[in-house]
């Protein structure tokens, strides 16, 4: 049965609207963009802030209750009770550690009943923690066993195809695909049933200038 590797953040949810319009457009009126203006991410220059007061900000909230509140992508919770069994599945993160437990209780309680498998990649990691993986492409190469990643980043989606693992790109204002969701929808299923060629492991050094 073919695996589909699944980002949380702006794929299963939609963590990115809900930060900025629940949380930060509120405690900074004078902000006039909207959503659809935010064409990088992270959107800390359209926002004329610094990284860091973006990061912290972001991680506020999702450690917060309007954070686990957040409802499902409507059509990918359909598609997944009604197609949902026919693959395997595994949820990638990309956030802090400490973030982490609150995306697993949030993932298990809207997709448990077909995403089992829970794994991060630290975006920021203290330093006397083993790092394991530095990018989704490493971990997705260690993996082994995945037959296509859908993320809202074209940087993990080409990390991937290093890997060996075909990539779906989901329709965010920062990144290039034009497709609708039930577009990506029917792209992520003719991609999942390709068989995908064998393929040397790469060693992680490989990985390591891009993630760095």
């Amino acid at each position: 049965m073919n695996l589909i590797v699944w980002d949380i953040d702006d794929v299963l949810n939609d963590l990115m609207r809900a930060w900025f319009e629940q949380y930060w457009r509120p405690r900074h009126p004078e902000c006039s963009l909207h959503y659809s203006q935010l064409r990088e991410n992270p959107p800390h220059r359209v926002l004329g802030i610094s990284e860091s007061e973006y990061l912290t900000s972001l991680d506020e909230f999702r450690l917060s209750g309007r954070a686990r509140a957040m409802q499902p992508n409507p059509e990918l919770a359909a598609w997944f009770q009604t197609l949902g069994a026919r693959y395997r599945h595994l949820a990638l993160t990309a956030r802090p550690l400490a973030t982490a437990p609150a995306a697993a209780e949030w993932l298990f309680r809207h997709f448990g009943g077909y995403i089992r498998t829970f794994s991060v990649v630290p975006s920021r990691l203290d330093s006397d923690l083993p790092p394991y993986d530095l990018s989704k492409g490493i971990f997705l190469n260690w993996l082994a066993k995945a037959s296509v990643l859908v993320d809202d980043s074209e940087t993990n989606v080409r990390q991937a195809l290093q890997a060996g693992v075909p990539g779906v790109v989901f329709p965010q204002p920062w990144n290039q695909s034009r497709l609708s969701v039930a577009e990506t929808i029917e792209l992520i299923e003719a991609t999942a049933k390709q068989p995908r060629p064998d393929k040397r492991p790469l060693q992680p050094e490989e990985f390591y200038e891009e993630a760095l």
